[in-house]
């Protein structure tokens, strides 16, 4: 993997970092409201590309398309899964946290 594809994925996490911290690229004296249900809905759009890349990438090396190497194939595989793993730890954290606020005594 090159210097270039892990700045490139640094930057991606910075991103989405931001993202779910609610804060925009630049900063600004006015920050707007931003809604957890986009959040999530972007956040889940997220692992859906990443699994549709993968999935894709997959397919070109085994139909032995050029500039395809297993390499980038494995890595993004792999990326897919971290996603997606994170993606359910999230969510099992959300449920919890809903389950716990249910069973609160009012």
């Amino acid at each position: 993997m090159s210097l270039q594809g892990i700045d490139h994925m640094l930057a991606e996490l910075r991103a989405s970092q931001a993202m779910a911290a609610g804060k925009s690229g630049a900063a600004t004296a006015e920050t707007p409201q931003v809604e957890f249900g986009d959040v999530l809905k972007a956040t889940l759009d997220q692992v859906n590309a990443a699994q549709a890349a993968s999935q894709d990438l997959q397919k070109r090396f085994e139909l032995g398309e050029e500039g395809v190497n297993l390499q980038d194939v494995m890595v993004s595989l792999q990326k897919a899964s971290l996603s997606f793993q994170t993606m359910v730890q999230a969510r099992n954290k959300l449920v919890t946290a809903y389950q716990e606020i249910m069973n609160t005594q009012v």
